[in-house]
């Protein structure tokens, strides 16, 4: 009897490029029979942000709105961590993915929903920006750090993004 693989990711960067590769590896070990989390905290709950406008239930303080108006709203908006070039880079990295018939972030992170990767956002972080599950993707787990080092416990692969 085999035992069951399992890889860990904790996606903290907003990079598109860095979420990417995040998603590229949780695909990957998924196809390769892994239990796969990808723990979503600070800039990296940007990738689980809807791409619409969404209100949420109750007002946001004045911080929480700047964290909201400041951070990009879903996976297809987030930066480039090198050559962002005020934005043109994203823009210019996209045209070579779909050149070259990659799968951009938005549909890798749909593959991996289809996989079955947990993919979890961070509850405190979510109350330290003002994010509400109203705001999040379809589908998703919310816990905390505990709940992360549950599943890292046993994990044959863990990493930092």
């Amino acid at each position: 009897m085999s035992q069951v693989k399992k890889t860990t990711i904790i996606l903290f960067s907003g990079d598109y490029d860095k979420a990417m590769a995040a998603y590229i590896i949780a695909n990957g070990a998924a196809a390769y029979d892994h239990e796969v989390t990808i723990f979503h905290t600070f800039w990296g709950l940007n990738a689980l942000r809807k791409d619409e406008q969404v209100e949420p239930p109750r007002k946001k303080g004045f911080m929480e709105r700047m964290f909201a108006r400041m951070m990009p709203r879903g996976a297809d908006k987030m930066g480039l961590s090198k050559m962002n070039f005020a934005g043109m880079g994203p823009k210019m990295i996209k045209d070579v993915i779909r050149k070259h018939n990659a799968v951009p972030l938005p549909q890798l992170i749909e593959m991996a929903q289809e996989q079955d990767v947990k993919l979890v956002a961070c509850t405190m972080t979510m109350d330290l920006l003002g994010l509400q599950k109203e705001e999040l993707l379809e589908g998703i787990e919310y816990a905390g750090v505990a709940a992360y080092l549950g599943d890292a416990q046993d994990g044959n692969v863990n990493l930092f993004i």
